[in-house]
């Protein structure tokens, strides 16, 4: 079998790397091959951002109010869930800084970024209820989002990949807490 030439090399020389390298260097990691739009790929992680925080602000205010004989363990299950929601919003303002943005932390325009609500919940099933909807919510703008950005932005791709790893992690731990404390699934 013949090995077939592309029309372009796979790799530049390192002639040509090294040129690349030097010039734009305030555009940090947006180089000539990078083929997406920082500006927009900016703007879509300042939702994510904003999805993320209204996560941990949920999630810890869950943590503090659950109540009832079987809320402790509950509680634990949220405020790990909202250590790891903390590590996503770190991971993408630091995205959105790596593509010369400035993450948005602004708590007046918080929720209205955010693709998840609030759902502060009245009671443990319904917190527990709050949070299976809020990660279905993030998985599927996740999903969404991962088929977006395809290979035009590989390193915000595989960022987005491995979050949604662990909100379907959550989503799955809230099922079950659901199905043990809400008599049935949903």
């Amino acid at each position: 079998m013949e090995n077939a030439s592309p029309a372009t090399p796979f790799l530049s020389d390192v002639k040509t790397l090294r040129e690349r390298a030097r010039k734009h260097l305030n555009s940090g990691v947006v180089t000539d091959s990078y083929v997406g739009d920082a500006s927009k790929t900016v703007e879509i992680l300042q939702a994510v951002l904003a999805t993320e925080i209204v996560c941990v602000l949920r999630y810890t205010q869950h943590s503090i109010v659950a109540t009832g004989l079987a809320s402790e363990a509950v509680k634990a299950e949220f405020a790990q869930h909202a250590t790891e929601e903390q590590g996503h919003v770190m991971q993408v303002a630091e995205r959105i800084n790596q593509l010369g943005g400035a993450p948005d932390f602004n708590p007046d325009t918080l929720t209205g970024r955010s693709a998840a609500e609030y759902g502060a919940g009245t009671d443990l099933v319904s917190m527990i209820r709050e949070n299976l909807i809020a990660e279905r919510i993030a998985i599927d703008h996740y999903r969404e989002l991962i088929r977006y950005f395809g290979d035009n932005d590989p390193a915000t791709r595989h960022m987005l990949v491995s979050i949604l790893a662990v909100e379907e992690e959550h989503a799955s731990d809230m099922l079950d807490l659901l199905t043990t404390h809400g008599a049935g699934k949903p």
